[in-house]
């Protein structure tokens, strides 16, 4: 039997809680040894979130329209800046702290409440309210018992009408309306953290052993919206606003060969309207809808632009209701529907669609869905099927009633005229790029559906025009180039009930009317100076068209555009519409040889040409001809450029001031010395000069 001493014993149990112990420690620094570290480094090191910061919004040309920047907030320990002074000196160095915090807070514009929380030295703690610049604040950040954090302050774009747009983020960087709630995935960033070195009792250090995670900013976003061309569509809008007594109003300029937004301005009389309403506030076209009628019908081979219907002298019965024309008239061909806004000539033209072939014509249109551009709460307006119709919507639909559509869609629609019949989905964002500049999107081209041929746009186009020179547009006429353009004015409605003498005035215009580079829609709601869009809406056209040639930067090719340049014609003096027999050019219908060897020329495009007392117009390649009797044929005179005075701009802030050069027909040339407002202008104000000369704008040192 083996007997056990007592040291054996002894020796055993140290043998075996050493190796208990080795054990125990090889756990711990092998087995959990990240644990252990993780928890170790949560009780020593502080971490504080690092906010990133959100993307830039950028316009066409690259300029900011929305940035973020950095600031502090600010964390004021009163107890500890005045410290536990025991000697005289050291207690004259706290009162010099307490002074510090008081005049730098004084300084960067905090209340005199929160100033006297923050000298308290009965108080542990006091945050301020807000947000500071670094620099602002440094002095104050250098003194003991002040800290601050970092924080994010989104920089809003200038003008009312962007900020609808793009809309805004709150304190936190948290979007809230607009591009910015929709693009939020794109423009938040990665935050990061700073870790600091804490001690028992809490306080703080710098380390550099320590370290954090850089935040990462937000992608950056281009926009379509060209900012000059933006600025000029806003004035405009603010001016028609003020100027007809309307209640609020929309502006969209539109790309028609790319599809890409230029400009979109909105206003509303409500000052709680922070969006915009171009695409979220759908409205009844009115007389605006007639040309897609038109257009359908010549690609069915169903009218001919010549084509006459009886106009009743201006006053229809149909169907138990009444239907009036406000150019009356026996006779109408379908150009002079479209020319002269004819109700009841439309409506008998419309007659000719089933009401599935009525419906698919305003779907293929755009109308009745949202149009894909990236907004909250974009609209897609109103179209009810032919199941939902009673036995006046057709002809109310003709006349642009029983049908709501938005801005936008409306002017994509006329774009699909501009481009050639092509409808394309329009577009907001241009390209988006990550925060180390590599492009990560850009747009492209997409067509939706081809809406018309190449021919039946050319026509309408043609048929657009005529409005403008001669019909119910006239006040967006220019000299030197021809605009090709539809009005529209239809009753407003309240709570679902027309409300008598509340109209909407609007205008959609193809600039030039050959090549339109432009659309440009223009809308007024309830305008108290004129009801038509003839009078109220189509000379904001006019007036945005004209700052755009006058505007450095305004999305237009100026190449491009020389060859749609004319000479202003004389106005004939009456225009009585001739039928034809024969529309082709073997068979001329003029009876002067000049006009038809003009007419017989003018096969491959839209033109006019006088021949003695005859004018002759196809309005497109392949189209029925119409003729026009006139009066003695006469030289058309030179163009001439208006001369005007230089208006006077100093004090003004340097936007406006542009502007106000802009709207006066003059280009702009910016000193690049001095800062601040306009001071002078060479040539000076009042100076007498002609319509796009250069001005140059001087700014005050």
């Amino acid at each position: 039997m083996i007997r056990t001493s007592r040291v054996g014993l002894v020796h055993g149990a140290f043998l075996a809680f050493a190796l208990l112990l080795v054990g125990r420690a090889a756990k711990v620094q092998l087995y959990d040894g990240a644990t252990w570290r993780a928890r170790a480094t949560r009780q020593q090191v502080a971490d504080s979130p690092l906010p990133a910061p959100r993307g830039r919004i950028l316009d066409a040309s690259g300029n900011v329209l929305v940035e973020s920047r950095q600031l502090v907030k600010l964390q004021i320990a009163p107890k500890e800046v005045w410290g536990a002074p025991t000697k005289p000196k050291a207690v004259d160095a706290a009162r010099v702290r307490l002074q510090t915090v008081a005049r730098v807070l004084a300084r960067v514009g905090v209340s005199s409440e929160w100033a006297r929380k923050a000298v308290d030295t009965t108080d542990k703690w006091v945050e301020l309210p807000g947000t500071y610049l670094a620099s602002d604040v440094q002095e104050l950040v250098a003194v003991r018992g002040v800290h601050s954090t970092p924080a994010i302050e989104r920089v809003p774009p200038a003008t009312d009408g962007l900020r609808r747009l793009v809309g805004r983020a709150d304190e936190n960087g948290e979007p809230v309306d607009g591009l910015e709630k929709s693009l939020d995935a794109l423009l938040r960033g990665t935050r990061g953290t700073t870790a600091e070195l804490r001690d028992a009792k809490g306080h703080r250090y710098d380390s550099p052993g320590v370290e954090g995670t850089a935040a990462r900013p937000g992608h950056t976003v281009v926009l379509t919206i060209n900012q000059q061309l933006q600025d000029i569509a806003e004035r405009a809008l603010d001016d028609a606003v003020r100027g007809m007594g309307a209640k609020g109003g929309d502006i969209v300029v539109l790309d028609p060969s790319s599809g890409e937004v230029r400009a979109m301005a909105s206003r509303r009389a409500d000052q709680r309207s922070t969006v915009a309403t171009a695409l979220t506030e759908p409205y009844e076209p009115g007389s605006t809808l007639k040309p897609f009628t038109a257009a359908r019908l010549l690609d069915l081979h169903r009218a001919r632009v010549d084509e006459v219907v009886n106009a009743y002298g201006g006053k229809w019965d149909y169907n138990g209701r009444t239907i009036e024309d406000d150019h009356k008239g026996t006779s109408f061909t379908l150009a002079q529907v479209i020319q002269y806004s004819s109700n009841i000539g439309i409506v008998q033209f419309a007659q000719r669609f089933t009401p599935r072939e009525q419906f698919e014509l305003m779907r293929d249109m755009g109308f009745g869905m949202q149009t894909g551009l990236p907004y909250p709460g974009e609209s897609p307006g109103r179209l009810v099927a032919p199941k939902g119709w009673d036995k006046l919507t057709p002809a109310s639909m003709a006349m642009g009633y029983a049908i709501t559509v938005t801005p936008l869609q409306l002017a994509t629609a006329y774009a699909a005229i501009a481009n050639g019949g092509e409808l394309l989905e329009p577009a907001i964002v241009k390209e988006v790029r990550a925060s180390d500049g590599t492009v990560q999107y850009s747009h492209t081209r997409r067509v939706v559906r081809r809406v018309m041929t190449e021919e039946t746009a050319r026509t309408v186009r043609g048929l657009l025009r005529s409005v403008v020179e001669g019909g119910t547009a006239e006040q967006a006429n220019l000299a030197t180039f021809d605009i090709a353009g539809k009005t529209g004015t239809a009753k407003r409605t309240v709570h679902g009930k027309y409300v008598n003498g509340s109209y909407t005035a609007s205008f959609v215009g193809l600039f030039p009317a050959d090549k339109p580079q432009v659309v440009i829609l223009v809308k007024l709601d309830d305008p108290s100076k004129s009801i038509y869009g003839g009078k109220a809406a189509a000379p904001v056209s006019k007036t945005i068209i004209q700052a755009m040639l006058a505007s450095r930067d305004a999305s237009l090719d100026r190449a491009e555009l020389a060859s749609s340049r004319i000479t202003p014609a004389p106005k004939p003096a009456s225009a009585t519409p001739v039928a034809t027999a024969a529309a082709t050019p073997t068979a001329p219908v003029a009876r002067s040889d000049r006009a038809a060897q003009a007419f017989a020329s003018s096969a491959n495009g839209d033109s006019a040409f006088e021949g003695g007392d005859t004018l002759v117009r196809s309005v497109a390649s392949g189209s029925v001809p119409f003729v026009f009797r006139l009066g003695e044929a006469k030289k058309a005179p030179p163009a001439v450029v208006a001369a005007r005075a230089v208006p006077s701009v100093r004090g003004l802030p340097l936007r406006r001031a542009v502007y106000a050069l802009h709207r006066a027909g003059f280009r702009v040339s910016l000193d690049a010395s001095g800062v601040g407002d306009a001071a002078a202008t060479s040539p000076d104000a009042g100076t007498v000069a002609p319509a796009g000369t250069t001005v140059h704008l001087m700014r005050a040192p």
